[in-house]
Parts: structure tokens; sequence; C-alpha cells
């Protein structure tokens, strides 16, 4: 099975999807006028306004939602996972699929807000929602939502599931059958509280996370402020084969970097759309705007902290696709959580394995109930109006099961079926927000010319001639 699965990998995670994603960044950036630089203020203004209804929530519980499913074991394990196949030239293609990526991000988020709908009393939206109204083609929306009701439901979980057991093992001692039952226990807890219990634990658990993760990276940083130039110069020759140690993994460097980039940040890939689409706001624009943060946030910070902990502290290997490795600092450890646990024990060896594995339990768990709010959101849009309760308990069952499970299988079977599900659904979604972006661009120059005149922007579909934008008629 694992064969057959990488096998699908192969083919999925081709040179063409790598350009098909970069370019649809570049393509994005340039006609919204690289809208990720320019409305940077505008975007965190946008994070604190803004209040939930009984059918929507607030633009901060929606960026949070999306933050808890961009934010998880691709900032820790991944960004090892990258450096260990890529070398440190991996990480500047992150860098660079964030940047570009948060304009599709940007538009992604836009369309799923102006084509979302009310289902049993809350918005739903996302891509199967906006490639069913937007583009009119039924077969294409129901695979996207069948494909992504499976990858969240029993693909993605695993990896996150996976990463918290291995980091709790290493860090103490705790079997991963005992840490699968807690966590399995914990996350259905959440999930059996609907969506607003899912919106109230993202706004809490996230920014914490966040903001005692990135403390723990500044004081390593300043610790080792006299090599900041040092590394940034080796992540930068390195990107481009002018480094002499890694100039024979060039394309390793930029496959990997936007593997792990997407991953990571989730750009583009359709998942994050989800949760945009259930806020409730006045223009289409102004979450589009907040969810383009969000992939700074998770990757511009977070990543970044986690690549500059392993490199200053030197704890990875880097290998060598012809046999061996090019560096080996860490003999017999295998890429992910361990590295970037070795990195903080180098500077406290007392907590470091502790933190990253509590870092990592509440970057996953949160990942994990975002996935199951994208799962339902798709399961929502297959099923009819009010119908399906039971088709909903069992989706949740499968999820757990699904996180058990992948806490006690091995990381490589755990991270191929999430890169499978990945790049299945970034292949769907990323082929129909380019089909669909005349809708966005619409709102995008409506709401400017409304600021520009001074005016509070209020979305009117009709005035566009955007069709089949049935909530914000009403």
């Amino acid at each position: 099975m694992e064969e057959i699965i990488n096998q699908i990998n192969g083919v999925v995670w081709s040179n063409a999807l790598i350009i098909l994603c970069l370019g649809t960044g570049i393509y994005f950036s340039v006609v919204t006028r690289f809208l990720q630089l320019r409305y940077i203020k505008q975007m965190v203004h946008l994070l604190f306004k803004g209040k939930s209804s009984k059918t929507g929530v607030s633009s901060f519980q929606a960026f949070s939602i999306a933050v808890a499913g961009r934010v998880g074991t691709g900032n820790i394990a991944g960004v090892a996972t990258a450096i260990a196949m890529g070398g440190p030239g991996s990480i500047f293609w992150m860098w660079v699929v964030a940047f570009l990526g948060s304009a599709s991000a940007f538009i992604e988020s836009v369309l799923a807000q102006v084509y979302k709908e009310v289902k049993d009393g809350q918005y739903r939206g996302g891509p199967a929602f906006y490639i069913q109204k937007g583009l009119g083609i039924k077969w294409f929306a129901a695979t996207f939502a069948i494909i992504t009701l499976v990858s969240s439901a029993a693909f993605f979980p695993g990896v996150q599931s996976n990463t918290i057991a291995a980091s709790m093992e290493n860090a103490f001692s705790i079997p991963p059958i005992y840490s699968g039952v807690a966590v399995t226990l914990l996350v259905g807890l959440v999930i059996f509280g609907g969506v607003r219990r899912i919106g109230k634990t993202a706004e809490i658990i996230v920014p914490f996370m966040a903001i005692l993760y990135l403390l723990m990276a500044v004081v390593i940083i300043i610790l080792n402020i006299g090599r900041v130039p040092e590394i940034f110069s080796l992540i930068t020759k390195s990107a481009f084969a002018a480094e002499p140690a890694f100039a024979g993994i060039f394309g390793m460097a930029v496959s990997w970097g936007v593997k792990r980039g997407i991953y990571s940040n989730e750009a583009g890939l359709g998942t994050a759309p989800h949760a945009a689409a259930a806020a409730e706001t006045s223009h289409p624009v102004k979450q589009g705007l907040v969810q383009a943060f969000s992939v700074y946030l998770d990757t511009l910070l977070v990543c970044t902290a986690t690549a500059f902990m392993i490199l200053f502290t030197g704890q990875y290997n880097v290998a060598d696709p012809s046999g061996g490795f090019i560096v080996n600092n860490l003999p017999g450890v295998a890429a992910g959580s361990e590295y970037t646990q070795n990195a903080v024990s180098v500077h406290f060896p007392f907590i470091g394995p502790g933190f990253v594995a509590v870092s990592l339990l509440l970057f996953a768990f949160t990942t994990i109930v975002a996935y199951y709010y994208i799962a339902e959101t798709n399961l929502s849009f297959l099923q009819k109006q009010g119908k399906g309760k039971w088709q909903v308990t069992t989706l949740r069952l499968v999820l757990l099961v699904s996180v058990y499970y992948g806490s006690i299988r091995t990381a490589e079977a755990a991270w191929a079926l999430g890169d499978m599900g990945v790049g299945l659904v970034a292949w769907l979604n990323v082929i129909a927000i380019l089909l669909l972006r005349k809708p966005a661009l619409k709102a995008l120059k409506d709401y400017q010319a409304q600021r520009k005149a001074g005016i509070e922007p209020v979305f009117d579909p009709n005035k566009l001639g955007i069709k089949h934008a049935e909530v914000w008629e009403k």
C-alpha cells in the first residue's frame, strides 16, 4: 500500500504542480499589484474588526480557525524535513511560496465569501461551493468535496497525531498508544461541540501557542544575534546553488521548499477558504485580506523561527540524493520534530524536548480540529439542507479513528498519506481559482473604489454583475 501511495505522490507532486502553484502566485501578485505588500497595514486593522452573528463567526475567529489549520506539524517537523531533504536553501523557497501564495490565499478566500451559503443556520463555503456556483460545473465541485472530505477526515489528521506521539515519546517517554488515546479524547470533546466551540477553542489556543513558540525562538535568536547575517547568507546562497556544499541539490531545495511551504501555509490549497466563508463581514475583500495575513504568520514568522533555531544550533542532517549525507550532525536521528527538540536543548537542555512537545501538541491539536471543520463543511455541501445527522456522527468517528491510528503508525506512512491528500486538493483548487479569477478581481476593484470614495465598503453582487451570490443579495 505504501508503495502505491508513493507512486501516486510521484505523479501528484511532479514539477508540474510546483510550477502551477508558483505561477499562480506570481499571476495573482501581478494582477492585484502586489496586494500582499500594499495592504499589510489594512490586514492587521481588519483582523480585530467585526463581530460574530447568529450565522457567522467574527473575522478574528475565522482567522484563528484558518491559522489553526495552517500552523501545525508543518511548522516544526515539516521545516526540519525540508532542511533534511533540500538543505538550508529550501527555507528560501518556503518564503517565496508564502509571499506569492498570500495573493492566491486572498483570491480563494474572497471567492469563498462571495459564494457562501447559509446551511443549518450557519455560513458554509469553500471551493466546492464556489466551483458549483461560479463555474457551474457540478461534477468538478462534487469531486473536490469528496476528495477534501476524505483527505481531511482520514489522511491529514494522522500526520498531526503521529508527530504529537513521536515528540511526547522523545520528551516524556510516553508510549504512542497512550498519547494517541489522550489526543483522540480531547479532539472528540471539541468537535462534538460544533462550529462555535471550534471557533472559540481556536480563538483561545492559537494566539497563546504562537506567542509562546515565537518567544522561545526570539530568545535563541538573541543568543545567536551575531550569526544572523551568516544564516541568512547560508539560506540564500544554498537556494541558488551558490553554497558549494549544497550546490548539487538545487532541485531538491526548490522542490522540498515549495512542497513543505504549501503543506505548512496551505496558500491556494483550498482548505483555508472554508474558515474564511464562515466570517460575518460587510465585504468579501475584508476577509480575503485577513486570510492573506495568516500566510505571513504561518511561514514568515513560525516556520522561519523553527528554521533559525535548527540552523543556529546545527542540529540537522542533509541527505545526499546519491546516498549517505551531505551533513550528518545528528547520526541516526530521523528528520522531524527531534531536530527542533535538539535545537532548543542546546540552549535549554532541561526543557528543550518538553517545550517543543507541548508546542507541537497545541499546534497539531488545533490543526486536527480545523481539519474536522473542513471535512464537515464539505459533507454539508454534499448533503441536502438539514439532512444526514448520522453522516456527521460517522464523520466524527472516522476522524477520531484516524487520529488514533495515525499516532501509532510509522511517520513515513502518515506523511505519505498527508502529502497525497494535499497534492490532490491543491491541483483541483488552483485550477478553480484561476478559472474564477474575474469575480474576485471585481470584488477587489469595488472595495478599492469604495475606500477611495471614503465609504465603508459594502458588497453588492448585482452592481458588479456577479451571479449566484444569494447570501449577499438578501
